[in-house]
C-alpha cells in the first residue's frame, strides 16, 4: 500500500486515454510515474482537489516542428499551456537531423535566424545539444526526415536515385533509427523529397520494417491529384510492410472538397485489407507553410539560390506566372493567402495581411505581389492558405483512426521564438478541439478526444508507458475544466494563451499550476522502443 505521494489529485473526472468511460478516482504520483489510481491515500507533499475537472494523460500533438525552435527557446510556452506534455517532431521530411552536405546548408538560414549557435549532423549529436542545453519543457519523439536523408546524399537537384545513392540512403535511414528515430517522414512537395518516386520510397521504408517503425507522409498531392497521392501512401505501406500514417489529411482547394468521401473509403479499404494506416489532421480550415511551396516543382531544382535565379529571369518568370495561374485559378486566389512571417523588418507590416491587400498597398496586382515578396525575402515567407471545407474537416477529425496534431512548432509568449503572426493552431490546437468541436459541436464525445489526443497517438508511433492514466506510466497529466476550456488564439492575435487549462505535469514535475507557467524544464527526448 503506498503510504504517501509527492502529488496527489483528488476526486478528478478521470480520463484515462482509452474508450471505457470516465471514472471519479484519485491519483497519486511518485517521482516520475504514477504510483496509484484510486483511493486510500491522503498524504502528499502537493494535494489538488480537482473536483469538477477532467484529469487526463497529457496531450500528445501527433504532428509537430519544434526541432529547431526547442533549441531556440526550449520553455515551449505555447504547447504546454494547451495541455501538450509530448511531441512528435521531425515531420513532413524536415527533421533535425541528419544534417550532412547540402542538407546542412539548407539548415544555415533557419539556425542563424533562431539565434542557434551550436551545430551536429547526427540525430545523436542534436540530443547532446538538447541535453546540454538543459533539457526542454516537454517530452519529444524525432522521425527520420526523408528530405534530410536526400539532402545529405543527393542535394536538391532533380535526379532520380541511384542504386550507390539509394544505398547511402539506406545506410543513412538505418543509423538514424539507430540512434533513436521513431520512424521516416517524407514531405513530398517540397525539396528534395518531390524529386523522389515512389519506388526509392519503397525501398527506403522497407528498412522500417525491423523494428516495427512507422512511415508518415505529407503527400504528394492534397488537391487535384488528392486521391492518387493517398493511393501511394497506400502501396508504400502495403509494398515495404510497414505501418503508414498520412500527416494533416486534408482537402485543399474547393474544387477538391467532393473528393473527401472518396478518399475515407480509400482509407478504410486499406484498413480493411490489413494495412496498418492512421492520420493525423489539426482543427482549421487554413493550412500554413511557405509561401513558395505553391509554385512548380521545376523551379526548385538547384536549391534556393537557383529558385531565385529563375524567378528573376523574365522568360522563366513568365512561365512561372502562366503555370501559377492555371494553378491557383482567378485572382481572388491571393485574398485568401496571408503572410504570416518575413525576416526583414523593412516588410514586416506585411504580416498578418493578404497578399491581396498588400498588392493594394503597393499599387499593383496580387500576383505580382507575390513574386515581389518572395524575392525580396529571398524565398523566406511563411504564409496561411484558406483552402479548406469544415464539413471535411469533420469527417476526417472524426475518423476513429485519426489523432490531433498540430503541424506547427513550440513557440513562447516572448523570446526568440515570439515573432511574425504564426497560425493560431500553434497555441490553440487541442482546447480547440476539446470546445469547439466536443463542447460545442459535440462532433465526438470528451473520452474520444482525449483518446486521440493521448493513447492513439502514443501506440501509433511506439511511446511506452505514456498516454494513458495508469499505474507505472509516466506522470504525464493535464487538468482541465471541460465546461472552460477554449482556444483564444486568433489568426489576428495568435499569441494567447488558451482557457481552461489549470495544471500540467511533465513527468511528475510541475509545468503549469493553477494556471501559470513555472519554467521548469522535465521534459526527455524519447527514443524508439523507449
Amino acid at each position: 500500500m503506498l503510504n504517501r505521494a509527492d502529488i496527489l489529485i483528488k476526486n478528478g473526472l478521470i480520463y484515462d486515454g482509452g474508450l471505457s468511460g470516465p471514472f471519479i478516482s484519485n491519483i497519486a504520483v511518485r517521482g516520475d510515474r504514477i504510483a496509484h489510481v484510486g483511493g486510500g491515500l491522503t498524504e502528499a507533499g502537493i494535494v489538488i482537489d480537482a473536483t469538477g475537472f477532467a484529469v487526463a494523460p497529457g496531450f500528445i500533438d501527433a504532428h509537430a516542428h519544434s526541432d529547431f525552435t526547442l533549441l531556440a527557446d526550449p520553455r515551449a510556452e505555447g504547447k504546454l499551456s494547451q495541455g501538450i506534455t509530448t511531441e512528435i517532431n521531425g515531420n513532413c521530411g524536415m527533421s533535425a537531423a541528419p544534417l550532412f552536405d547540402k542538407a546542412a546548408e539548407r539548415r544555415e538560414d533557419d539556425l542563424r535566424a533562431l539565434g542557434i549557435k551550436e551545430r551536429w549532423d547526427t540525430l545523436e549529436g542534436y540530443f547532446g545539444v538538447i541535453e546540454r542545453n538543459g533539457g526542454t519543457g516537454l517530452n519529444s519523439a524525432y522521425l527520420a526526415g526523408h528530405g534530410n536523408i536526400r539532402g545529405s546524399v543527393i542535394g536538391y537537384d532533380d535526379l532520380e536515385a541511384s542504386p550507390e545513392t539509394l544505398s547511402r540512403m539506406t545506410a543513412l535511414l538505418r543509423a538514424t533509427l539507430a540512434e533513436g528515430a521513431v520512424g521516416l517522414s517524407t514531405g513530398l512537395i517540397y525539396p528534395p523529397g518531390i524529386y523522389s518516386d515512389t519506388d526509392e520510397l519503397v525501398a527506403l521504408a522497407e528498412g522500417l520494417r525491423e523494428g516495427d517503425y512507422i512511415y508518415t507522409s505529407h503527400m504528394r498531392s492534397e488537391g487535384g491529384r488528392l486521391e492518387e497521392a493517398v493511393d501511394e501512401v497506400i502501396r508504400i505501406g502495403r509494398s515495404a510492410g510497414v505501418r503508414a500514417h498520412i500527416s494533416h489529411i486534408k482537402t485543399a482547394g474547393e474544387p477538391n472538397w467532393r473528393k473527401a468521401d472518396a478518399v475515407i473509403e480509400k482509407l478504410h479499404e486499406a484498413r480493411r485489407s490489413g494495412l496498418r494506416l492512421t492520420c493525423d489532421r489539426y482543427p482549421y480550415t487554413a493550412s500554413s507553410t511557405d509561401l513558395d511551396a505553391i509554385l512548380p516543382s521545376w523551379t526548385f531544382a538547384g536549391g534556393n539560390s537557383e529558385e531565385l535565379k529563375r524567378l528573376q529571369d523574365p522568360p522563366t518568370r513568365k512561365r512561372i506566372e502562366d503555370e501559377l495561374i492555371d494553378q491557383v485559378g482567378a485572382a481572388g486566389y491571393w485574398n485568401r493567402v496571408i503572410v504570416s512571417s518575413v525576416e526583414s523588418e523593412a516588410n514586416r507590416w506585411m504580416e498578418g495581411k493578404t497578399i491581396g491587400l498588400i498588392g493594394d498597398e503597393l499599387g499593383t496586382s496580387g500576383l505580382d505581389a507575390f513574386f515581389r515578396i518572395i524575392i525580396g525575402e529571398r524565398l523566406r515567407v511563411g504564409a496561411i492558405f484558406m483552402s479548406m471545407s469544415e464539413d471535411n474537416l469533420k469527417k476526417f477529425l472524426s475518423l476513429p483512426f485519426c489523432m490531433i496534431g498540430s503541424d506547427s512548432s513550440a513557440r513562447c509568449f516572448e523570446g526568440p521564438t515570439a515573432t511574425g503572426k504564426p497560425h493560431p493552431r500553434t497555441f490553440g490546437t487541442f482546447p480547440r478541439v476539446m470546445g469547439k468541436y466536443v463542447r460545442q459541436e459535440r462532433l465526438f464525445s470528451l473520452e474520444d478526444a482525449v483518446h486521440k489526443a493521448t493513447m492513439l497517438p502514443a501506440e501509433t508511433f511506439g511511446l511506452k508507458q505514456r498516454g494513458r492514466i495508469k499505474e507505472g506510466y509516466f506522470a504525464d497529466i493535464v487538468i482541465f475544466d471541460p465546461e472552460e476550456i477554449t482556444d483564444n488564439a486568433t489568426f489576428e492575435n495568435p499569441f494567447q494563451r488558451s482557457g481552461g487549462i489549470h495544471h500540467v505535469f511533465v513527468n511528475g514535475v510541475t509545468a503549469l499550476s493553477e494556471g501559470k507557467l513555472t519554467g521548469r524544464r522535465a521534459g526527455r527526448v524519447l527514443r524508439h522502443g523507449g
